[in-house]
């Protein structure tokens, strides 16, 4: 199950990568394609068979060659983990619950909602239980608990600290790395939602989610991907609870964060580290605020 879900990933962001090449071009070599996918020669293998087998590319004996054909890409439930699934479910699911501290949470029904078995539901909620947002009542289902202000400060702290070392990283990555090509992608998802704001701008959340943990994934560190959960949950999640201005509060955060990418895109030490500094301290004004209202 998880090589097809990574063989299915690999072959979305190949669509993306040899989109950009015009009909005829040459392809990368096969390590060259597997460095920027992230992927084993194998998987590229598979792709590229994949791929010819619905006309995106053709092979001679010199290699492969885009066509300029179009395909369907695997939808984005088909591309992630169980666990992936679940988390992204129950963000959406408290964000546009509006779910406050005292409510309860049913493993039975958020598994039917999400389409996923009850054990999987229960690993996630499990992942919670040890920091006291979550909290399991005997025979009653789960109680989401809340934070008070010195958790999300100490926190703050944990994060400002490693999303700062993460983006410096991310300036100094190799030019061919995939971390560049995510960006973009992310770029121009933050320039569609931007064009979009008045009907989309509840969608913010799963985009500033994914832009976060590209960032962080420059600068992988074992024991904060341990943590990431509850970071996402508190600070990408968390302060858009305030439905005041939450509209225009979304479309600046948007407008910061294309400023944030344009700075990790100039590779520029000293632009990144403005721009990302200012975003976090954007974020804690926000969140602070929408502790205390």
């Amino acid at each position: 199950m998880k090589s097809d879900i990574v063989f299915k990933r690999a072959f979305n962001e190949a669509l993306d990568l040899f989109g950009e090449l015009g009909s005829g071009e040459a392809l990368p070599s096969e390590h060259a394609i597997g460095r920027q996918l992230g992927v084993s020669r194998t998987t590229v293998r598979k792709v590229l068979a994949a791929l010819g087998e619905r006309g995106v590319v053709s092979s001679s004996q010199s290699g492969f060659f885009a066509t300029g054909s179009a395909t369907r890409r695997f939808p984005e439930d088909q591309t992630e983990s169980t666990s992936d699934q679940v988390e992204r479910h129950f963000m959406e699911w408290m964000l546009r619950g509006d779910a406050r501290p005292g409510t309860l949470i049913n493993e039975r029904e958020l598994a039917r909602q999400f389409g996923v078995a009850t054990t999987s539901i229960r690993e996630f909620l499990n992942r919670f239980q040890r920091f006291g947002l979550i909290e399991k009542r005997p025979n009653s289902g789960w109680e989401f608990r809340g934070f008070t202000e010195t958790f999300a400060r100490e926190l703050f702290e944990i994060r400002e600290m490693f999303e700062i070392r993460s983006a410096r990283a991310f300036g100094s990555s190799p030019v061919d790395a995939p971390l560049w090509q995510d960006l973009e992608r992310l770029k121009r998802e933050h320039t569609q939602l931007l064009a979009e704001i008045d009907s989309r701008f509840r969608d913010f959340s799963d985009l500033d989610n994914r832009f976060h943990r590209l960032v962080n994934s420059a600068e992988p560190n074992r024991f904060i991907d341990g943590f990431y959960d509850i970071i996402s949950l508190i600070f990408h999640y968390h302060y858009q609870w305030s439905k005041h201005d939450e509209r225009q509060r979304n479309e600046a955060a948007i407008r910061e964060h294309l400023t944030y990418i344009e700075a990790l895109q100039s590779r520029n030490p000293a632009i990144i580290d403005l721009a990302c500094r200012a975003h976090l301290r954007t974020a804690r004004e926000t969140l602070f605020r929408a502790i205390q209202t």
